[in-house]
């Protein structure tokens, strides 16, 4: 019986070894594919992923980086301390292109001119990173996503270098504006990715870094050079272009004109208090709260974090921290001296916000500035309660 096992495991083995060790036919092919960006936010910026096709063989599979890793203990806790590992995902192209057709996302295929060795090594290479042990990477955004690891995988199985040639009519941009090229600046999900990201996303991009993003690195490779003067790029198509749809966005739901709202509101209120030589604590109450947790949670994320870029983030000159330290003042009739020099503080806070926005240290959320006005407005009328 002890042989018998033992003959199973050894057949069982040499049968798996067999399995890895798949030989790809000549008349293979590997190909880029890009997805166009989808109606949500994680969906906003495209999708790269690997397509390897051996009809002899019956293959067709495709491989993307990027996928969540739902299983992962503390999953919330990895995911906002930047330390969440995603994987790398494989489906037969048949289910991969059904999903995106069906919510109606553009797809692109770019055929690499690869040799046959080249073939079977990226091959082999998205085998063995498709690995249980394998499968889980540290993800970044900016460098480390699903676009990246398309061109970094290929530069690492190729025999030559990748030459990477800039597009025809290529500006440089900043990170930042990369993202607007996705994101309306006046659209919540670019309200908070301006409120979450610092002003190391304010740096101009190399060309290298635009591949971050799915649609550059389908433009980056269209350009690319290899072997001298040859196309990286054997054949271009466009296997599914997307239907037109309804513009479903709202001006009366956007950001500038929620917080041009409760500005107002702030505003009539501040002016109310003015003429009936009064103050609303409550307003004070909530104003002060607001900005500091908003501040509590940003500087979290600068230094509490591993996101790198989170950091240096001057939204905080407006959502100070320690404005809960004024709570237990603006609840009292007469507040104590040192608040009327907090609040020149603050003022000259939001001095500086304006001067770091308008010389571009960072770019500030849109939807901010009715805030910022009201802000401003409102700790300059309680420095008139102090006379």
């Amino acid at each position: 019986m002890r042989l018998f096992f033992t003959l199973f495991i050894f057949i069982f083995s040499i049968g798996s070894v067999v399995a890895q060790q798949i030989k790809l036919s000549p008349n293979a092919e590997v190909s880029i594919l890009t997805v166009g960006p989808g109606k949500s936010l994680n969906d906003a910026f495209g999708h790269n992923a690997f397509r390897v096709t051996d009809k002899s063989l019956g293959i067709d599979v495709t491989y993307g980086y990027g996928e969540y890793d739902f299983d992962a203990p503390n999953f919330y806790l990895k995911f906002a301390l930047g330390k969440l590992n995603y994987l790398i995902s494989r489906h037969n192209y048949s289910d991969f292109y059904n999903h995106y057709v069906h919510y109606n996302r553009t797809l692109k295929e770019q055929v690499l001119n690869f040799s046959e060795t080249e073939k079977q090594a990226l091959f082999d290479f998205l085998e063995n990173n498709y690995k249980p042990e394998n499968r889980r990477y540290l993800y970044d955004f900016f460098f480390d996503n699903c676009a990246t690891r398309i061109r970094d995988v290929s530069q690492s199985v190729t025999a030559n270098p990748i030459t990477f040639n800039k597009p025809k009519n290529f500006e440089p941009k900043t990170f930042r504006e990369l993202i607007y090229e996705h994101v309306d600046n006046n659209s919540w999900g670019s309200f908070g990715i301006d409120l979450a990201l610092g002003s190391v996303i304010d740096q101009n991009a190399s060309s290298n870094e635009f591949m971050f993003l799915p649609k550059y690195i389908h433009q980056f490779f269209l350009n690319a050079s290899y072997n001298g003067p040859d196309s990286i790029v054997k054949r271009s198509s466009i296997v599914y272009n997307k239907k037109p749809e309804k513009d479903t966005s709202n001006f009366l739901l956007s950001p500038i004109f929620i917080n041009s709202l409760l500005g107002f509101i702030i505003l009539f209120i501040t002016f109310r208090n003015h003429k009936n030589h009064s103050r609303s604590k409550w307003l004070d109450i909530a104003l002060f709260s607001v900005t500091s947790i908003v501040g509590i949670l940003l500087f979290l994320l600068w230094f509490a974090t591993d996101h790198s870029a989170t950091a240096n983030n001057y939204n905080l000159l407006w959502a100070f921290p320690l404005n809960f330290i004024l709570i237990g003042q603006v609840v009292k009739n007469r507040m104590k001296n040192w608040v009327k020099g907090y609040l020149k503080f603050l003022i000259i806070m939001l001095c500086l916000m304006t001067l770091h926005w308008l010389i571009g240290v960072q770019v500030f959320a849109v939807g901010l500035i009715p805030l910022i006005i009201t802000l401003c407005v409102r700790y300059f009328y309680l420095l008139r309660c102090f006379k």
